[in-house]
């Protein structure tokens, strides 16, 4: 959030319509907002490149680029991650309430604005973005290598810590992102459990994302690590569960996300050696699935 030397909140108002843009400017500044205006799309993604709003009024139907298209990009830049975009629109059927929804709006207002009700929608999405990002300022002091995305793999937020490690292992250039974001976007369609995870073994420093949960139905939350040198994590994984190399070794490997016939292929032996193995390594660890092994691999390499 911006901090105002009268510590007002900055809404970006983004409607093609002047007569619209004088009414709605008169009315939040009497509520003590700072006022910034973008007549058309392409304007806002300009503006907010430079500058951000701690709040978004957005219009549904404007030329060249629509409302709907407008928020869709700007939902993709990391920096408004906490910014609460609101569409005004005259349209009040159904279908056109989802598209602003599904586009990354959290609300609409129909026209003719009723500025009273206005004023106290923006306060309560507000309110709400600045907890959530209370919550993210205590995750990044706590130092925590956690990151959310949507469905499609796309960043929606990261700690310092992720993005610095990112940068460590090279995958900070807009080529390696993608490539992130795609294997996500594969990953995430097949519904992993709690504490699967996923190696990108395509970067130069190979990396491993831990699925933690799905907060709202929306956000993917994941916890991102270092991956252990295979010495290294077999030895953690011998002395804390007392387990066999070779039994070490196939757990590395489901802490990779290895099914039993990928296991097999990478240490040369049958699935149903690799079941064999498993079997014992459940019972040395005290859980009853892969999803619970893998969680506590996981948790032993992150000592690692």
């Amino acid at each position: 959030m911006n901090s105002h030397k009268n510590n007002r909140s900055v809404v970006l108002v983004v409607d093609d319509a002047v007569d619209s843009i004088r009414m709605l400017n008169d009315v939040l500044e009497d509520a003590e907002f700072t006022v910034l205006v973008a007549l058309e799309g392409a304007q806002a993604l300009t503006i907010t490149q430079n500058i951000t709003p701690d709040i978004i009024l957005l219009d549904a139907i404007m030329p060249n680029m629509d409302g709907f298209e407008t928020c869709r990009r700007l939902t993709q830049n990391p920096r408004l991650a906490n910014t609460p975009i609101i569409f005004m629109t005259g349209l009040s059927d159904t279908e056109h309430i989802v598209m602003g929804l599904n586009a990354g709006g959290v609300d609409y207002i129909a026209k003719p604005i009723n500025p009273e009700e206005l004023i106290a929608r923006m306060r309560v999405h507000l309110s709400n973005a600045r907890m959530a990002q209370s919550a993210r300022t205590a995750l990044d002091t706590a130092g925590q290598y956690l990151f959310a995305t949507d469905q499609q793999g796309h960043v929606l937020w990261a700690t310092p810590q992720v993005r610095a490690l990112w940068e460590t292992a090279g995958a900070d250039d807009p080529t390696q992102q993608a490539a992130i974001t795609l294997a996500l976007r594969e990953w995430i369609s097949h519904q992993p459990a709690q504490g699967h995870s996923l190696v990108f073994n395509f970067l130069p420093q190979a990396l491993t994302v831990e699925f933690l949960a799905l907060v709202d139905g929306k956000e993917y939350l994941h916890r991102l690590g270092d991956t252990p040198k295979p010495a290294a994590a077999t030895d953690a994984f011998k002395q804390q569960f007392a387990v066999t190399g070779r039994e070490a070794d196939v757990l590395l490997w489901i802490a990779n996300g290895k099914t039993n016939r990928e296991i097999g292929r990478i240490l040369e032996m049958s699935p149903r050696t690799v079941n064999k193995h498993l079997e014992q390594i459940f019972r040395k660890l005290g859980v009853e699935n892969r999803t619970s092994a893998a969680a506590a691999a996981l948790k032993c390499l992150s000592k690692v």
